[in-house]
């Protein structure tokens, strides 16, 4: 007597079914009215060009259709827009401080990339961007870089503030002014050429008063300009700002320091 395969072919299409059933109600779907506005992403894997110099490259959205990027050199913004999961925009405005080695060539990469219309998605806190020939995945800032401590952490000066302009410079990088403040409302640290000590009160709305007094050394005039724009800062009160490892110091005179955890 024959018997017919029909019954077990139906059987196995039964099992298969099953089996794609239960994988698809496992995965999550991607929640396609998510925007990445009002986060900063920084990359964490570059899929083709990489960038020079090694990035990473790090996009900040805000709420108001803007976008602002570095990926290790200069600075960049502008307007974006982020219709149709394709982020589109305005050419870049971009500082023009120079880079040693590959990371001059970083600008020209960014941007290029940026201003092609590449496509985006975003899954949770991950979010891809993809280009021609790039495709690059990046994470929420928060869980790659968590704030750090303003207590307690070691803060090297990177830029200063003046009411009209941000300055950064060789001398600043070599001087490497700092300061840590105490738990117990103690600041210590250098100005750039002399020693710092005095008295930090942290209060609950992200001020910062600072009483100090330095030593009486002398050096040359670039580190003493330097040293006179770090205590401009720390004469008073201040707003503090802690972005990961970035502190940015706001005085009420105008003047301001921009800092990153060692």
């Amino acid at each position: 007597m024959r018997i017919s395969p029909r019954p077990l072919v139906v059987l196995l299409a039964l099992v298969a079914l099953a089996v794609a059933g239960c994988g698809s109600a496992d995965e999550k779907p991607v929640d396609d009215t998510a925007t990445p506005r009002g986060h900063t992403y920084i990359s964490t894997e570059v899929v083709g060009d990489k960038i020079p110099g090694g990035g990473p490259m790090t996009l900040t959205f805000t709420d108001d259709g803007r976008i602002s990027a570095n990926s290790g050199c200069n600075s960049a913004g502008g307007t974006v827009d982020l219709s149709n999961h394709v982020l589109h925009t305005s050419p870049l405005a971009s500082t023009l401080m120079a880079c040693a080695g590959e990371r001059e060539l970083a600008d020209t990469w960014q941007n290029n990339f940026l201003e092609s219309d590449p496509t985006w998605r975003l899954d949770g806190d991950r979010l891809t961007l993809t280009g021609q020939s790039v495709t690059i995945h990046l994470t929420d800032k928060k869980i790659v870089s968590p704030d750090r401590p303003l207590t307690g952490t070691e803060w090297v000066v990177t830029a200063m503030l003046t009411p009209d302009a941000q300055i950064r410079s060789t001398a600043l990088d070599e001087v490497g002014p700092n300061l840590t403040l105490g738990d117990g409302g103690t600041v210590s640290g250098s100005a750039g050429c002399n020693r710092i000590t005095g008295t930090a009160e942290v209060g609950a709305d992200d001020a910062v008063t600072f009483a100090v007094a330095t030593t009486k050394m002398m050096c040359p005039p670039e580190v003493m300009e330097i040293e006179q724009n770090v205590l401009r800062v720390l004469d008073g009160r201040t707003t503090a700002t802690v972005d990961a490892d970035t502190l940015t110091l706001r005085n009420d005179n105008g003047y301001g320091l921009i800092l990153h955890a060692k």
